[in-house]
C-alpha cells in the first residue's frame, strides 16, 4: 500500500496575499479557490510536478499561527535556475548553501547538497534542494 502526502496545510493570516505569492511568485497552479459563505474559504495550490498541494484558507483550516511552519521542502532538478527564477519574480531568496558532502558521485556537485530558502509574506520558511534525478 502507498502513502502519499497529498495536502500541507499552511498558516498564513491574508489569504488573497498568500494566494498571490504562491500562485504569482512562485508558480504554484490554483487547484480551486472555494468559498463556503462568509467566514470559510480554502484555496488549493499545487507545485508545478508536485503530487503534494499546499493549502491556505480560513474557516475550514486547522487554526495555526500565521508564519509559524518551518521545514517545507521542494526540490528541484536545477538550483542556479531555480533561484534565477525566483529573484525574476521578486521572491527575496537566500543565497545558494552546500550542506554536506555527496556520499556517493553525482551528475552535478550541487545534487542532493545544494539549498536555497525564502519565506512566504507571513515569515513560513521554505527550502528548496537540488536533486537531478528525483525532480
Amino acid at each position: 500500500m502507498n502513502w502519499t502526502l497529498e495536502v500541507v496545510v499552511v498558516p498564513v493570516s491574508d489569504v488573497d496575499r498568500a494566494k498571490e505569492f504562491y500562485a504569482d511568485r512562485l508558480g504554484f497552479t490554483v487547484d480551486h479557490d472555494t468559498r463556503i459563505g462568509a467566514d470559510v474559504r480554502i484555496v488549493q495550490l499545487t507545485p508545478p510536478g508536485s503530487g503534494c498541494s499546499v493549502v491556505i484558507g480560513r474557516g475550514a483550516v486547522p487554526d495555526m499561527p500565521p508564519g509559524s511552519l518551518r521545514g517545507l521542502q521542494l526540490v528541484v532538478s536545477d538550483l542556479e535556475r531555480a533561484r534565477a527564477e525566483l529573484l525574476d519574480r521578486g521572491v527575496p531568496v537566500s543565497d545558494i548553501q552546500v550542506v554536506g558532502v555527496n556520499p556517493r558521485p553525482v551528475p552535478h556537485p550541487l545534487d542532493n547538497v545544494g539549498f536555497l530558502h525564502f519565506t512566504d509574506p507571513d515569515g513560513n520558511a521554505w527550502a528548496v534542494q537540488q536533486i537531478s534525478d528525483r525532480a
